[in-house]
């Protein structure tokens, strides 16, 4: 039986500048890009999401909710230097560390010894240490897998530690929301629902035959997890499946020939991306189009080698979904999976 924590920092940016200014602790606070500049918030203190301000919402909205909400540009350096203190606390209890993002990671500590082997006094360490050493509050979760261990982590933020013991995990995964699973979005939430499927126990009803004619592939995921089924392992490089540029314009692009102009730009970019991360090998390219009315929608086609036409082609088939002004414009690359790779370069 693993042991694993997922840690997440509680909304991290705001927590760096409320860490370093505490004046902004007990008012409405959200870091990203301006309403004019046609910004979206990138996270917010729990202070503002009492307004329902919320990551990704556009800064226009967000004022429109609270006009006194105090906005501030991200100092990303800053970000990334908490983050690696942090990493650096993670890796003095495990070297078995996944980081997600500069804010969270998966730990596999089923080896570790210290604290008794108690995976409930390991987080309270972790939480104890990032606070002390860092200045920063982290949630943690802790579950036998990495699927509950992430939930867990979300179950009581701020400031949360929800341990999920093997024993107690039918019991949880009884009353829980489909909508806690991961990958189940508005979508399939609303189809569950017409199946009468509302938590993991409704779910645990449908035979995984069924599941798979109604979801397809999907399926057999949803028969898994609504019974804690996740054997994916804490790995410790996670894998690179795309690299992709974007750009949010000032005004919109109104019609398509002006989408085709901002092409030149996301190309030249999203090639030297792909020269930093050494030219790796390509599976397929993308366009991703957010429109006025803020609809998003991505075409997508194969591809070995970065060719401005199919760009453009995409480009064309995406926007004519819509065919209206258009916010939000990128360009991005699948990649060959690690595994193929590597059978790509075995000796014959």
């Amino acid at each position: 039986m693993r042991k694993i924590l997922h840690a997440d920092c509680d909304c991290f940016y705001a927590a760096v500048e409320m860490r370093d200014n505490p004046a902004l602790r007990e008012i409405p606070l959200a870091i990203g890009g301006s309403a004019e500049g046609r910004g979206v918030i990138a996270t917010c203190n729990y202070p503002a999401r009492r307004y329902g301000i919320h990551s990704a919402m556009p800064t226009a909205r967000a004022l429109r909710l609270c006009p006194h909400l105090t906005l501030l540009p991200g100092d990303f350096e800053r970000y990334r230097e908490a983050s690696r203190r942090i990493q650096a606390i993670f890796h003095e209890l495990t070297p078995l560390v996944e980081p997600l993002s500069l804010d969270e990671a998966f730990l596999d500590v089923t080896a570790v010894t210290r604290f008794s082997g108690s995976a409930t006094w390991m987080a309270r360490w972790l939480k104890e240490e990032c606070q002390r050493r860092v200045g920063i509050t982290v949630s943690v979760g802790a579950a036998p897998s990495k699927f509950l261990a992430k939930i867990a982590s979300d179950w009581e933020k701020p400031d949360g530690l929800t341990v999920i013991a093997p024993d107690r995990v039918g019991a949880f995964l009884e009353k829980l929301p489909v909508t806690k699973l991961h990958g189940v979005g508005p979508a399939t939430a609303k189809r569950l629902k017409a199946l009468d499927i509302d938590t993991c126990h409704d779910l645990q009803h449908l035979p995984q035959e069924r599941l798979i004619q109604e979801f397809g592939k999907f399926g057999h995921r949803l028969f898994e997890l609504a019974r804690g089924i996740d054997n994916r392992p804490v790995r410790m490089e996670r894998e690179r499946k795309s690299v992709s540029v974007e750009t949010t314009f000032a005004t919109d692009l109104p019609g398509l020939p002006d989408c085709h102009g901002e092409l030149a730009s996301l190309f030249d970019r999203l090639e030297s991306r792909l020269a930093r991360h050494g030219h790796p090998p390509l599976a397929g390219l993308f366009v991703k189009v957010r429109f006025d009315d803020f609809s998003l929608t991505t075409m997508e086609g194969r591809g070995s080698r970065l060719c401005s036409r199919t760009f453009s082609a995409l480009m064309a088939q995406a926007w004519a979904r819509k065919k209206r002004p258009v916010r939000l414009l990128g360009v991005g690359v699948r990649l060959v999976p690690e595994d193929a790779r590597r059978q790509l370069t075995l000796p014959l």
